[in-house]
């Protein structure tokens, strides 16, 4: 290549580069590296009942908390505003999820640390604990209260590394006597192939709810579906979907048991890994969606609960907000959590859901979210990603492998980006490094190729 040639390919090759790293820059120099800074509101037209209390997950590296992505409980006001923050202290490496109201007014709180779960009554007035009990269980993210002195455990990750089999179950834990009462074992009702085989994470049980009756509601998120289990036979006597049965549910999270005013059992879903919430309704023994919400703008919701005016409170933990949202997907209460949110609960309300149904509203259909304020660290930039890449391919024979890396990468990027970075500046910057190490490549081919040639016309030369 002619030596103008070669410095007009340098000069264009380095201005794509500034392109791909411009915005990461942009975005380096305007972060603000308060934790706070991002706890802010988004759309409010229509305030909360009381307060909101939000759990965020945080990032736990190794042991340890990323200060910039902390995991905290947040108590979030009428518009948004933020009430309180508890940070707890007692160990590193501490995670939140569940987090439900007592009716004391109080918190029942389940935080994994350490390869255990400390489980405790949190007051939000005086921000003290009530009393706290340690369990030996690995990342619990579930623990309701069954009655005064019972507890119902979701134990997921009982791994016997000896037989390789799982013991991921359900218990009841009575504090009084210290003691279990009640277990009930996957491994006894599900077969031994499911999702691929046992493994260390193999359910992933990720919520339980007594829905009276003496039945349970259990969310076995690898298993791709939701299971209502009889306490005293033991036997499943209600399925919502089956595993890799993806256009039903696909790794959901938090399912919510509804009955309709005419008898219809009615179940509320976050379906996590289809970035949606969907509500199906139990008709003469099938199960008929009757709503869903949020396919193009949620990613990765992990809570959804009907609220008594008909709205839903949803967790968009990859958009890192809450928002409550109508029948047709507007949004008129929204706040920013900043890294990971898990749970959401309106106090007023008490725990998971306590509205209507979709029908009872007589409401129904597939609606997009309308009306979000967009703000970081979520927002539209990210929203669009699958959307977009579905637009851009659409109609190739490349489009769905292409909508699912798109999906895929929407997922991943949020746990991999520092923190001052959205998810498209990690694209930039992982682009601008493809395009240099390729570009080195090439300058490294080029050098060879003119080295080899200038020694091959020096030895020519000689020979000559």
């Amino acid at each position: 290549m002619p030596s103008r040639q070669r410095w007009a390919a340098r000069a264009l090759t380095l201005l794509v580069v500034l392109g791909f790293v411009a915005p990461v820059a942009a975005s380096a120099l305007t972060y603000d590296p308060d934790p706070r800074s991002d706890l802010q509101a988004g759309t409010v037209t229509s305030p909360a009942n009381g307060t909101t209390v939000v759990s965020v997950q945080g990032y736990v590296f190794d042991g340890s908390t990323n200060a910039k992505k902390p995991a905290r409980i947040i108590g979030v006001g009428e518009r948004g505003e933020t009430r309180w923050i508890h940070n707890d202290s007692v160990d590193d490496g501490a995670w939140f999820f569940d987090v439900d109201p007592l009716p004391n007014g109080n918190l029942l709180v389940s935080s994994p640390r350490a390869g255990e779960t400390v489980v405790y009554e949190f007051d939000p007035d005086s921000q003290e604990r009530v009393w706290q009990q340690r369990f030996d269980m690995e990342d619990t993210h579930d623990v309701d209260r069954l009655s005064e002195d019972e507890l119902l455990i979701a134990n997921m990750r009982e791994w016997n590394a000896t037989s390789k089999t799982s013991g991921d179950r359900i218990v009841v834990y009575n504090r009084t006597t210290e003691e279990i009462t009640w277990e009930w074992y996957f491994r006894d009702h599900f077969p031994p192939e499911t999702d691929g085989g046992h493994n260390a994470d193999w359910s992933h049980v990720n919520d339980v709810d007594y829905i009276g009756d003496g039945r349970l509601l259990l969310s076995p998120r690898n298993f791709d579906q939701a299971i209502v289990v009889d306490m005293a036979s033991k036997e499943i006597v209600m399925r919502l979907g089956s595993d890799d049965e993806y256009e039903v549910l696909r790794e959901q999270h938090n399912p919510d048991y509804l009955v309709s005013d005419d008898g219809t059992p009615t179940m509320l879903v976050a379906d996590s890994g289809n970035n949606r919430v969907v509500e199906y309704a139990r008709e003469n023994g099938t199960w008929v969606r009757t709503w869903s919400v949020g396919s193009e703008t949620l990613n990765w919701p992990r809570d959804a609960d009907r609220l008594p005016n008909g709205n839903t409170l949803i967790t968009d933990t990859l958009n890192h907000r809450v928002i409550e949202v109508t029948p047709e997907g507007e949004v008129v209460w929204e706040s920013y959590a900043t890294w990971g949110p898990y749970d959401a609960e309106r106090v007023a309300s008490g725990d998971e859901s306590s509205g209507p149904t979709i029908r009872d509203m007589n409401a129904g259909g597939t609606y997009d979210i309308t009306g979000s304020a967009g703000l970081a660290p979520g927002g539209d930039r990210r929203e669009s990603f699958p959307a977009r890449m579905r637009a851009a391919f659409a109609g190739t024979p490349i489009e769905g492998p292409m909508t699912t890396v798109a999906t895929r990468w929407a997922h991943v990027a949020p746990w991999l980006r520092p923190v001052w970075m959205s998810s498209w500046d990690l694209a930039s910057a992982l682009a601008a490094g493809v395009v240099l190490v390729g570009w080195g490549l090439a300058e490294t081919v080029a050098a060879r190729r003119r080295l080899t040639e200038a020694l091959r016309g020096a030895a020519d030369s000689v020979t000559g």
